[in-house]
């Protein structure tokens, strides 16, 4: 088991409708990281840890859409799509990290050109447990990027799910963020 410790935080990387299954860019599977996820929120609050949820937060015409990009249009600000999944037990106190919210610049990472690294040191944060969508996009970027700014790095590794634009991009991901550091773990092994 994996004991909770002043300097931890979770981070749930882009839990959003269109990355739902039936959303504009839906993540096969999206849908099942919920319950994972909720079950930490559950531990890190009841210790009073924070909790990031971080998101993507686009303008109608942003850079990653298509014909522009290689993405249909998805988590457009103010829509549906945009918003958290209605199941995920987001505490009041959540910090909202909104990323790739400028027309010409795409953001993969929780960490590009947002508050989330200065956020984090103000709060002491050392380790960082991460989950969320999608495995080889926004979960890749943020750990690796947390793990570039000297964080620990626990991946949930059950409360992920990955695009697959290629077969086997998912596990992929999941093999470079454990060689460049961060430990696999599944949310069952934090200890309540």
């Amino acid at each position: 088991m994996i004991d909770l410790q002043t300097g931890d935080a979770l981070i749930l990387v882009d839990i959003q409708h269109d990355f739902l299954p039936g959303g504009a860019l839906a993540v096969a599977g999206g849908n099942q990281v919920i319950g994972s996820a909720n079950g930490c929120i559950t531990r890190f609050t009841a210790h009073g840890f924070p909790v990031v949820a971080t998101r993507d937060w686009h303008p109608a015409n942003h850079c990653s859409f298509k014909p522009r990009g290689p993405w249909p249009p998805h988590c457009v600000v103010g829509t549906h799509g945009a918003a958290f999944a209605d199941d995920l037990n987001l505490p009041d106190d959540v910090i909202i990290v909104s990323k790739a919210d400028k027309r010409d610049v795409d953001a993969y990472s929780g960490f590009q050109e947002t508050i989330l690294h200065a956020r984090l040191q103000a709060l002491g944060i050392r380790r960082l447990f991460v989950g969320g969508l999608a495995t080889d996009y926004c979960v890749l970027n943020t750990v690796t990027d947390a793990l570039n700014l000297g964080y620990r790095v626990m991946l949930l590794t059950d409360a992920i799910r990955a695009v697959n634009l290629r077969p086997g991009d998912g596990e992929c991901a999941v093999a470079n963020m454990i060689s460049a550091g961060a430990d696999a773990i599944r949310s069952e092994q934090i200890a309540c």
